[in-house]
């Protein structure tokens, strides 16, 4: 509602300033081309994210001092924070980085974006960088139109970083000829009270441009214009920091839980610095005429003066708020939770993981295996045990002796609540994500889409599985429990088996997980062939009925799909991330489930969720 108010007020506004002002259109002018050119920088940034960040972060975020020079560096090479936050939202929400990685980024990316105002102060108003300008731009549209990802790549950072420099010439002319014209320092305001106002004015720019680079920019340019004061430029740089947060907020409202806290991370420490800031801003004032006269700055050089005032209430801002970092994550952790519903809900499937190719093939991987966190609970249930149980390193035996006295669980009623919503959203996730991903990256989405409907088909197997299974209990042949009892334990062997390879999984022990997962498919094709032949067995010695020995055959089968999914499940999502070697695996586990459809009959189709 705000938005749509907004928009046509600044539309009236900005017509409004046209038909006043011919100079007022060559600043609207440089702003907008300002603007166009750090979207552009961002998209070139984009397009080198396939993999490197991913790989960066991790190396680069498992420590404090780590995660605060990432974001430093990071935001002083894309010269924008914002975009830095978005990257770190993304991560967030994928599950590729802990929150308190995050926090340190985002606490690196507010001292990292000072690097911008140095630059404009110290060569954008003192250089025509207008004549590099037009040359980035050309070379940079040129790239653009190549076939070739890392050359559009480039061009869209050198055009990018054209539509800056021209976006700051445009400004610095404008405010230049604006000024002989109006003094809008003779509406300037001293003390508090001209703090407050030109804080909220930083502040209200910022939200509006979605960027506190920009409004930094325009200040130092009207500054140099003489069109501001030193002091209310002071302010109106505070109220850019704290405006800058509104980006995170927005780019947090398609995020999952921790992309939430992030953003609130980032806005208690910008509006904490802020406040310090404000309330101290007069011995910063005085600590900046020191430090600038120790650099060999000019009395009145107040551009520089700002840009030393921006980093030195930013670097203070980090100082004050280091201690707290660890107390807040927690804090943060403890007040915004996940909200809980009837319907499982997706965790890392958020419109932040989209926005690069790196956290949608790691948002896609994470969903997948909370959906088999979720299939694994029902399955266990389905078979009268509990996941507790099935991973433990006690008596697999005895734990199955006593599962009669655990209640049956309503699977249909699970299934639909648990499983088959989460891969719903998991489908759709997959199917608007992939138009962005390279064709490895695509292959990998199938691969885990279709790891997802082998979740399925192993729940619906237990399904099956379970209404015989609840029978055999109460059955009075003492065979058929012996048949079904076996069946629970191998079933119960290859689950708890597939819990250890995921642990060494998870511990980056690939050689034996690749080991572990060809081992228990030799073994389960082994037991789908004893299994048969001990059937046949029975039926020619009569020990069974032969409707008893049809459901059996029935549930061999079912019990055959159920380790056939599972394993699928388990080679794509805890072995190395080898396309080919997952199509091999998938190749021998149709193979063994041919030759069990040859011996026991044709196994159960697999439904559509």
């Amino acid at each position: 509602m705000l938005r749509k108010i907004l928009l046509p007020l600044i539309f009236l506004l900005l017509a409004y300033g046209f038909w006043v002002s011919q100079d007022f259109k060559e600043i609207a002018a440089g702003v907008s081309i300002f603007l166009f050119g750090m979207l552009s920088l961002e998209e070139g940034f984009k397009v080198f994210t396939g993999g490197v960040l991913e790989r960066l972060l991790k190396k680069t975020t498992d420590k404090k001092w780590k995660s605060l020079g990432f974001g430093m560096v990071a935001t002083s090479v894309m010269q924008s924070s914002s975009l830095v936050s978005v990257i770190t939202i993304s991560f967030l929400s994928a599950g590729l980085i802990p929150l308190i990685a995050g926090v340190g980024i985002i606490f690196g990316a507010n001292l990292g974006t000072t690097t911008g105002a140095w630059l404009v102060a110290a060569f954008g108003l003192k250089v025509k960088i207008s004549a590099y300008a037009m040359p980035m731009i050309v070379f940079g549209v040129i790239l653009i139109f190549q076939k070739a990802k890392a050359l559009r790549g480039v061009g869209y950072i050198l055009s990018g970083l054209g539509f800056l420099f021209l976006g700051i010439h445009h400004m610095k002319a404008g405010f230049e000829t604006f000024a002989l014209q109006f003094d809008l320092t003779a509406y300037s305001m001293t003390g508090y009270p001209g703090v407050f106002l030109f804080v909220a004015l930083g502040i209200l720019a910022t939200v509006i441009m979605q960027s506190s680079h920009a409004t930094l920019v325009i200040v130092i340019t009207a500054l140099g214009a003489n069109q501001v004061t030193y002091e209310n430029a002071l302010a109106l740089a505070i109220g850019a920091n704290i405006g800058t947060t509104v980006t995170a907020i927005i780019g947090s409202l398609g995020a999952n839980v921790t992309g939430r806290q992030l953003a609130a991370a980032h806005l208690i420490f910008n509006a904490t610095t802020a406040l310090v800031a404000i309330g101290f801003i007069y011995q910063l004032t005085g600590l900046v005429d020191k430090m600038s006269g120790s650099l060999g700055i000019g009395k009145e050089d107040y551009t520089m003066k700002l840009a030393v005032f921006h980093t030195v209430f930013n670097a203070l801002g980090i100082i004050f708020m280091l201690p707290f970092m660890n107390p807040m994550v927690r804090f943060l952790e403890r007040v915004i939770r996940p909200h809980r519903g009837a319907l499982a809900k997706p965790r890392y499937l958020t419109e932040a993981a989209t926005e690069l190719s790196d956290t949608v093939i790691e948002a896609m991987r994470k969903e997948t295996l909370n959906l088999f966190n979720y299939a694994f609970a029902i399955i266990c249930e389905g078979l009268r045990l509990t996941p507790a149980d099935v991973v433990a390193e006690g008596s697999l035996k005895a734990v199955i002796r006593n599962s009669s006295a655990k209640k049956s669980i309503n699977i249909d009623e699970r299934y639909e609540n648990e499983v088959k919503s989460l891969y719903s959203e998991i489908v759709v996730f997959s199917s608007k994500a992939q138009s962005q991903l390279t064709p490895h990256q695509t292959e990998e989405l199938y691969d885990l889409r279709n790891a997802g409907r082998s979740v399925i088909g192993a729940v619906k197997a237990t399904k099956h599985l379970q209404k015989n299974l609840d029978l055999s209990l109460q059955s009075q042949e003492e065979v058929i429990r012996k048949e079904y009892y076996k069946i629970q334990l191998r079933l119960a062997k290859v689950l708890r088996e597939i819990d250890r390879i995921r642990r060494e999984h998870e511990e980056d022990n690939e050689n034996s997980t690749t080991v572990s997962l060809d081992a228990l498919l030799a073994e389960v094709q082994h037991t789908c062939k004893r299994r048969d032949k001990r059937l046949d067995k029975l039926i020619r010695k009569k020990a069974v009925s032969a409707a008893a020995a049809t459901s059996l055959m029935n549930d061999f089968a079912y019990a055959a799909t159920l380790s056939q999914e599972l394993l699928e499940v388990a080679s794509t999502l805890f072995s190395p991330r080898d396309i080919n070697d997952n199509f091999d695996k998938r190749s021998a586990l149709l193979e063994m489930n041919a030759m069990s459809e040859a011996q026991s009959g044709p196994t159960p189709g697999r439904q559509s969720p």
